[in-house]
């Protein structure tokens, strides 16, 4: 029997406050209802998914370096880190797992600074402004490449 798909799911700074902030953009779900609405998916898919969230650039670094040999693909949203954490493109570079980038909020339709993702290179593609489904997208997509690669 094949192992089960494992996606680390990881949540930047002030994602934590989901619910709190800026219920206008992010909506009125918290951090737990995005927990709860991941994990409950993933067991639904048939995968596992470990989420974490961490307000600190270096946590999440190592994070994603604890990714590597541990887990099949990474759902990253960054939260600010997006615009300016070179740090973080450069491990999830190091560690070449695929990855998407997520953002509940649509960047392109906010402030110019929030535009520009220097994470995003790094990633096999960017969810942007479709809320918390964007999370379900990312691993329905991350879950279609890797039975596209079993079958390669």
């Amino acid at each position: 029997m094949a192992e089960k798909m494992k996606i680390m799911v990881l949540n930047g700074p002030n994602l934590n406050m989901l619910g709190v902030r800026e219920v206008g953009v992010y909506g009125t779900k918290s951090y737990a209802d995005l927990e709860a609405l991941i994990e409950n998916y993933a067991n639904e898919k048939g995968i596992e998914a470990t989420v974490l969230q961490s307000n600190c650039e270096g946590e999440l670094i190592d994070f994603i370096h604890h990714s590597l040999g541990n887990y099949d693909a990474i759902v990253i949203n960054p939260g600010a880190y997006t615009h300016y954490s070179y740090a973080i493109h450069d491990a999830l570079v190091a560690v070449n797992l695929p990855a998407v980038e997520v953002h509940i909020s649509n960047i392109h339709k906010r402030e110019e600074f929030r535009h520009k993702s220097v994470t995003a290179p790094a990633c096999v593609g960017q969810i942007v402004g479709l809320g918390l489904r964007g999370y379900l997208l990312a691993i329905d997509y991350l879950i279609g490449e890797a039975s596209s690669d079993a079958k390669d």
